[in-house]
């Protein structure tokens, strides 16, 4: 249920680009095989993370969906809020909401950047959060403003909201107004236990991990597969991902030498794609979910990589 934090959860992300005919398919899957939880994105041009969710939810009976996240800048709270209660009380218990300043460039591009994005996700979390708590919201803030809202039909399991961000600042701000975290991929084991120190929850508090995985019974065709989705290693949004590994100087250095993204991921030593990503034999990867859970994420949620997303999900659930 939502008003516990499970422990040891793995989860798998639901590629944004699988063909909508097979998303059925990919969800009734990720089901039957045993995964704890979905998660769906939005990202710009792509798909709905409500719409992606309500399908998900409404096409199985067990599995929990996360929506991984939805960008504070592109819709009004008191909507969102509508929007989350009622797939919350549709599907009782099972949907997590993640919300978060989105990427930035996608933001501008729509002229949805606010001056203060610090401010913006503190108000919006702070009066969603209220709102599916089913209180009565009068706020007047800088950027979330509501006179005199509710909803009409309260929710009895209230979903947790959680924020994906990634900066300290924007850790330290989830710690305080959130239910939890998302943090993005490569979510290694030493970028976990920074983010959950720079968090700083004095309350029960999810911590969420996106990371790319591949299971073969041979771990250099594992890593094979994984590296192409490693190629944006070392631009500037993966910088808090990658500062507190022991690498790091080397990765950054490796990065500014190689001018083609596929070149540098070839590059990557086998040692340093083992901790970017989940990747080797079913025990490697289970021992690598493990390791991530120990440093401190409640869910870690693998991303399949590959020409065959479902096929790539059923290779995965040998590590479950």
């Amino acid at each position: 249920m939502n008003d516990a934090i499970a422990s040891g959860s793995v989860g798998v992300l639901l590629p944004r680009d699988l063909p909508a005919a097979r998303v059925p398919e990919f969800v009734r899957g990720a089901e039957e095989l045993g995964f704890d939880e979905l998660w769906v994105v939005e990202d710009l041009r792509y798909r709905g993370g409500i719409a992606q969710a309500a399908a998900a939810l409404a096409i199985t009976s067990r599995i929990t969906v996360g929506i991984g996240i939805l960008p504070v800048g592109a819709r009004n709270a008191a909507f969102a809020a509508m929007e989350v209660a009622t797939i919350a009380e549709l599907f009782p218990g099972r949907l997590v909401a993640g919300v978060g300043h989105g990427m930035p460039g996608w933001m501008r591009s729509l002229d949805a950047w606010p001056d203060s994005p610090l401010t913006l996700l503190e108000e919006y979390v702070t009066m969603l959060r209220a709102l599916l708590r089913g209180e009565r919201v009068d706020v007047d803030g800088r950027y979330v403003k509501a006179a005199d809202m509710s909803l009409a039909h309260p929710v009895a399991d209230v979903p947790p909201v959680l924020v994906g961000v990634r900066g300290p600042r924007s850790l330290a701000l989830a710690g305080r107004v959130a239910d939890g975290t998302v943090l993005a991929e490569p979510a290694a084991p030493e970028y976990i236990r920074t983010a959950v120190e720079q968090i700083a929850a004095t309350r029960p508090h999810r911590v969420v991990t996106y990371d790319v995985a591949a299971v073969d019974d041979d771990p250099a065709l594992a890593r094979a597969a994984a590296r192409a989705a490693l190629t944006w290693l070392g631009e500037p949004d993966s910088a808090p991902h990658v500062r507190p590994l022991p690498f790091a100087d080397e990765l950054t250095a490796l990065r500014a030498r190689s001018a083609d993204p596929h070149a540098f991921a070839a590059a990557l030593p086998d040692a340093w794609v083992d901790r970017l990503a989940v990747v080797g034999t079913p025990p490697d990867v289970r021992a690598a979910v493990a390791v991530r859970h120990e440093a401190g994420a409640t869910t870690v949620v693998l991303i399949p990589v590959g020409a065959d997303p479902t096929a790539a999900l059923g290779s995965l659930a040998q590590a479950l």
